[in-house]
């Protein structure tokens, strides 16, 4: 009998989430902040460095800077700057939205250190002497823009005026000065200069004893301005050296923004006509809490006041394809139980049950590889790192509870009873449950594949392609980025196709030599420019003067001293290191040691494969690469996991004694997972080629890395991993070192 009540309960349920959700979601997407990448802006490691001899950069040293900076960010007005401070000396300053870069980079790192000088360049006195805050824009008498200020001592105003008043013309000159260099600036050059380096010089015809004071220049309103909230900002304590810096300009950013958000939409509706066509029923509800899941998703990172980068859209739509997983294992689970004969409910309960303990450990390990991510990334990395373990753990929500909740109201409503091709079983799949027993094995279309016979062919192709990438490596090498090989990096988009040949000549009319220049895009309209050496900030805002002139375009600027690149590369070693260590130790844990160990060589062959295919396709190696190999760590691992846990089970059902029944137990293994294998990488695929396809160039390298790897992470479950383990499990039994033990010890330990 069909309860009815079940089934109006599914459908209260269902308006109930898409009232709450089509309500609230613009208001979330509207709030959720952008990362500089996708609104223009720019980021800056600065070294913090002593101002003079003898001083230290303490704790409280670098928080006064902070102070110093956020005061000179707000005369940009801007909203919400990111100000952080890193280690020991340095400071990271992210302004997204800036719409003069130049400028806020000039205004944030100028030291804004006021000295008053006679002639022969002796300070008389300094920014000290200024009442905080009492600098402003004002007008003299004939309406000329000047700078007012108030002095603390008036008395010593007289006597420094006193002073330089008798020295008596042409000497009489009281120069101003923001910036001035010991050993570098002199009066008396910059003097002959048409545009000196000094505010202003001015007459002292008489004697003042006062403490509001003008200072007097050649300004327009917005300079005098400028100097004047420069002056109220305070001097920097300290001098800030650029070791790292990345600019993105607002039309890169905004074409960013729109083709990623569209290979999104291309890349989940794939999945969502897959799941439906290959599940049916349990395919509709996993739409469902996929949606629910996306929407989660957001909510949870407005909560936390995130900021949205590229990468981390990517990996939101990256983690919709991973969250499918958990969907497709409890499904198979599900449809191999209708076939053994079960009803669909009984099905249903089994499968879930069998299928908990396996999602949980797949998850359990792609979050080791995720926070590894978030600890020794950058700020993009960790944007990306967070938005992937957030997507972990509200999948596993969504995916395991969810569906749970969803399929259970319309399982237990009994309206598909007896009608398994709600769940994509066929009729005549389904096993006579009479004739089954608890040791029956569910067939499947792969009952023909024998995995184990070929192993030795496997393991001869995997050793020529691990071969042939240490030959590649050692003389093609990697085609190191910046990040890693530090330098700078220059993007310039145009409406119409780019020339290299003219590109170079651009750079050489502004004295700059590059070491190569690369055209991509669809019409070749975007040019990448690299430098050996970094740029400093004048070059980079001449670069970007020109450039936005000649294209009408902002170009992107990334600079990466040695010192930062040596930091990045060996953070990226220690981070897949630490990742591979935390596995190891997580399947030892949760199954025995040779499975960690199979599963480690199965990673790192991954990885390789990964790392020679961009030696011989010469493809840049950037921090995004690096993410995307610690992601296939931990998605490879998850398809390896599924695998080793069927090992599992199988072994507890089948008395193993010989290396024949390993061999039986290995092989039925890969054929009751080769479908969710199929299926998983599948989803993936559909929103890592979206991304190719129409997603931005920025992070094509990125999505290449992860195609390959996903390719090569099925390719390693099924042909590396199971077969290491059942070589090295064989080898056990013929030595005879299970003398003595029980058939239950050589299971592997849950």
């Amino acid at each position: 009998m069909v309860k009815r009540s079940r089934i109006i309960a599914f459908f209260l349920l269902l308006l109930l989430l898409g009232g709450t959700m089509g309500t609230t979601i613009q208001g979330i997407l509207n709030h959720i902040k952008l990362g500089l990448d996708l609104q223009g802006g720019f980021e800056i490691l600065y070294e913090v460095k002593p101002a003079k001899k003898g001083d230290k950069v303490d704790k409280e040293v670098l928080i006064s800077t902070v102070g110093a900076l956020n005061k000179r960010v707000n005369v940009l007005g801007l909203s919400e700057p990111n100000i952080q401070i890193e280690g020991k000396d340095r400071i990271r300053v992210q302004l997204a939205g800036v719409e003069d870069q130049n400028k806020a980079r000039e205004i944030l790192s100028t030291q804004a250190k006021l000295t008053f000088r006679d002639v022969n360049d002796n300070v008389l006195m300094d920014g000290t002497d200024l009442v905080e805050g009492g600098a402003k824009q004002s007008f003299d008498e004939n309406g000329k823009p000047n700078v007012s200020i108030k002095l603390k001592d008036a008395d010593k105003f007289r006597q420094v005026t006193e002073k330089v008043y008798k020295m008596g013309p042409p000497n009489n000159l009281l120069v101003i000065w923001l910036d001035f260099e010991e050993g570098v600036d002199s009066y008396q050059k910059e003097a002959l200069k048409e545009n000196p380096k000094f505010i202003s010089a001015a007459s002292v015809n008489q004697v003042f004893n006062q403490t509001d004071v003008s200072i007097v220049g050649n300004f327009t309103v917005e300079e005098a301005k400028e100097l004047a909230n420069l002056l109220n900002a305070g001097a920097l304590p300290v001098e800030l050296k650029e070791i790292y810096s990345t600019s993105v300009g607002a039309q890169f950013g905004e074409d960013a923004l729109q083709k990623t958000i569209f290979a999104g939409i291309i890349g989940v509706s794939l999945i969502f006509l897959f799941m439906i066509f290959f599940y049916r029923l349990p395919g509709l509800i996993a739409v469902i809490t996929l949606s629910v899941y996306i929407y989660l998703i957001l909510l949870i990172f407005d909560w936390m006041n995130g900021v949205l980068t590229l990468p981390g859209i990517a990996a939101l739509i990256l983690g919709v394809g991973m969250a499918v997983d958990a969907n497709i294992i409890t499904y198979e689970r599900i449809k191999e139980e209708i076939k053994l004969g079960r009803s669909i409910m009984s099905a249903y309960r089994v499968g879930n049950k069998g299928a908990f303990a396996t999602i949980l450990d797949a998850n359990l390990t792609t979050i080791i590889a995720g926070a590894v991510l978030f600890i020794y990334g950058t700020s993009s990395v960790k944007g990306f790192a967070t938005m992937l373990i957030i997507s972990i753990l509200a999948s596993f929500i969504t995916a395991v509870y969810g569906t749970r909740l969803l399929l259970g109201l319309l399982v237990h409503s009994r309206a598909f009873n007896k009608k398994p091709h709600y769940f994509g079983v066929k009729q005549s799949e389904i096993l006579d449950i009479a004739e089954t027993d608890e040791n029956t094995e569910v067939p499947t279309k792969f009952d023909r594949l024998d995995f184990v016979k070929h192993s030795k062919k496997y393991f001869i192709f995997s050793g020529a392609l691990t071969l042939a990438g240490i030959i590649m490596l050692a003389t093609m090498k990697l085609n190191l980025g910046i990040d890693f090989a530090s330098g700078t990096r220059i993007e310039i988009l145009s409406q119409s196709p780019l020339n290299v040949t003219e590109l170079t000549e651009e750079f050489k009319k502004l004295d700059l030599e590059p070491k190569d220049v690369v055209l991509s895009g669809t019409n070749k309209e975007i040019g990448v420019v690299r430098f050996i050496g970094v740029l400093d900030k004048t070059e980079i805002s001449k670069v970007k003067n020109h450039f936005k002139q000649l294209y009408g375009f902002e170009p992107n600027v990334s600079t990466v001293s040695p010192t930062v690149g040596k930091e990045l590369a060996r953070n990226a070693f220690i981070a897949v290191l630490i990742s591979s260590i935390a596995i190891i130790i997580y399947v030892t844990i949760r199954f025995e040691m040779y499975m960690a160990l199979a599963a480690i060589v199965a990673l790192l062959h991954d990885a390789f494969i990964i790392i020679s295919f961009f030696s011989l396709t010469r493809l840049e190696v950037d921090l995004p690469f690096i993410a995307a190999v610690l992601t296939i760590v931990g998605y490879s691992i998850n398809d390896t996991i599924v695998t080793f846990d069927r090992i599992r089970e199988l072994m507890k059902k089948r008395k193993v004694k010989t290396v024949e029944d390993l061999k039986f137990v290995v092989n039925k293994a890969l054929q009751q997972t080769l479908t969710r294998s199929i299926n998983t990488v599948l989803t993936v695929i559909f929103t890592v080629a979206a991304l190719l396809v129409f997603g931005s160039e920025s992070i094509r390298n990125f999505s290449i890395a992860l195609l390959v790897g996903l390719i090569s992470g099925v390719y390693s479950s099924l042909f590396i991993a199971a077969q290491l383990w059942l070589i090295w499990k064989g080898k056990q039994l013929k030595k005879g070192k299970l003398k003595g033990k029980t058939e239950k010890d050589l299971e592997p330990q849950v």
